[in-house]
């Protein structure tokens, strides 16, 4: 017969097994959704004023603009210094950082860190596409971070980012800098440089672009891991998405970073709708830009092969010809 004693429980277990049992409660940051409200609305009513004023001078500027900021995370942030796809000397370091502060997703050292994250943990992701394509696009932003995220964002080593006194000045002062190259630095441009007035400048020239090199770059996180194709790893939720390439500047071709994340090309294609890696290239031209890593061929091959889901539409060989390298 089974026994009827009672068996004792310490507080620390009984606690223990309650927190095991509680299912967490996604919270909304209220103050982040009023401001993301307000940051759109202004940016549209900027569009719209743009559109009826026919700004053309400022639509090109902005445009130059925004891809300036978009290196600076594509370039720097992403393949630089979370990836480590490649070297770079001191003046490009610098330029990638403020370049960085265009695009205001804030600073090196906090990026890398939730990137990283992304990478190695699938159940901690900050951007987990598995709670939606609105959260892993921008609803991340508007709810409070997940208690997994924060205690696996603490377990990463980000020793060698901090080590870059670029990383750590950028950190001390990103507020400021973020202020100054976001509204300050745009609005002037557009006033004293092209005349326009401070409202279109402002809601058209620094809100509208920040809010287009935003969007642009959630693609990656949202439809670059909802839909495409996975020529290199079927398991993985990362696709190949070109449409996200040219939104993004080359970093749509997800299936293939997720696979070999660090070559610093985020692709076997070369510069077809990746533009980061001409630019990167560029740098290593003039002596900026060193040790670029690229992926093994024959390895890249044989994971198409093996692991691929036998939609690769760029290259056709036969599973026999390839050996594990």
């Amino acid at each position: 017969m089974p026994s009827t004693e009672s068996v004792s429980i310490s507080p620390l277990e009984e606690e223990s097994d309650k927190s095991r049992k509680e299912v967490f409660k996604a919270q909304i940051v209220w103050r982040n959704v009023i401001l993301f409200i307000i940051l759109h609305g202004l940016a549209f009513y900027g569009f719209y004023l743009a559109m009826k004023c026919s700004v053309v001078p400022s639509f090109w500027l902005g445009y130059a603009y925004s891809h300036l900021g978009g290196w600076g995370i594509t370039a720097g942030y992403h393949r630089l210094w979370c990836h480590r796809g490649y070297k770079a000397k001191l003046p490009l370091r610098i330029f990638l950082m403020l370049f960085s502060c265009i695009a205001g997703q804030d600073d090196i050292y906090v990026w890398v860190r939730d990137h990283r994250v992304h990478h190695k943990f699938t159940d901690a992701d900050p951007y987990n596409i598995n709670r939606g394509f609105f959260f892993a696009h921008m609803g991340w932003l508007l709810y409070k971070k997940h208690p997994d995220v924060i205690a696996k964002g603490k377990s990463i080593d980000m020793r060698d980012v901090l080590a870059d006194p670029v990383v750590r000045f950028q950190r001390k002062y990103y507020k400021l800098l973020f202020l100054f190259f976001i509204f300050v630095l745009t609005t002037w441009i557009c006033m004293y440089i092209l005349g326009y007035g401070f409202v279109i400048s402002l809601c058209y020239f620094s809100l509208f672009s920040y809010m287009a090199i935003l969007h642009s770059a959630w693609t990656v996180n949202s439809l670059a891991h909802y839909y495409g194709y996975k020529p290199y790893d079927a398991k993985q939720k990362a696709t190949e998405n070109v449409l996200v390439s040219f939104l993004a500047a080359g970093e749509g071709f997800h299936n293939y970073h997720h696979a070999f994340p660090y070559d610093y090309s985020t692709s076997e294609l070369g510069y077809y709708f990746n533009i980061t890696t001409l630019f990167i290239d560029g740098m290593a031209l003039i002596g900026q830009a060193y040790d670029l890593k690229r992926a093994n061929v024959s390895f890249v091959q044989y994971k198409k092969l093996t692991r691929g889901d036998g939609e690769n539409r760029w290259y056709v060989q036969e599973k026999n010809s390839l050996k594990q390298p």
